[in-house]
């Protein structure tokens, strides 16, 4: 089972909350969160509840500033846990266009630059067969996160996102 803390203030200072399983408002447990221990699995965070907002991909280690897991500001409010797929394969396909359609690339490793790839930085609509992925705004894994889990997605607002830029991706891999 999954554990992460998370804590108020920086360097894992004031109060703080353990949490083993999803939580769909962490709001009554702390008012701001400046650092996390993750523990085991991994986790994705998201700025409002109800699993809304930006997203937080982070695996196993320690995270002492919000800035450490790209964080944009101190408000965590849901949380979902994920364990690691035991199949060890990705496989993703990007479109141009929402419901498929249009130009069509395959991957199955981490991409730094999706326009020096697919020579456009918008994905309307991606099909994941395998693995778990994080979707990055920019280029070299930075900028907001989506976590993306096998399934269809038919809009790029499918996996959470408000426009269709894409930058980067990379695979959720074993830690």
């Amino acid at each position: 089972m999954g554990k992460i803390t998370f804590y108020e203030d920086k360097n894992f200072q004031g109060r703080h909350y353990e949490c083993s399983t999803d939580c769909t408002d962490l709001q009554s447990y702390f008012s701001r969160c400046n650092s996390i221990r993750v523990d085991s699995d991994y986790w994705v965070l998201y700025e409002k509840p109800n699993y809304m907002g930006y997203q937080y991909v982070l695996t196993k280690g320690e995270y002492p500033d919000y800035q450490r897991w790209m964080g944009f500001n101190d408000n965590i409010r849901s949380c979902r846990t994920y364990n690691y797929p035991s199949s060890g394969s990705y496989r993703m396909k990007i479109y141009e266009r929402p419901e498929f359609g249009g130009q069509m690339m395959e991957f199955t490793n981490d991409c730094e630059s999706v326009q020096d790839r697919f020579r456009s930085r918008e994905v309307h609509s991606c099909n994941v067969t395998d693995g778990y992925w994080t979707m990055y705004e920019h280029p070299n894994f930075k900028g907001r996160q989506y976590f993306l889990r096998p399934s269809e997605y038919k809009r790029f607002s499918d996996w959470g996102a408000t426009c269709p830029t894409v930058g980067s991706f990379r695979r959720v891999t074993e830690f």
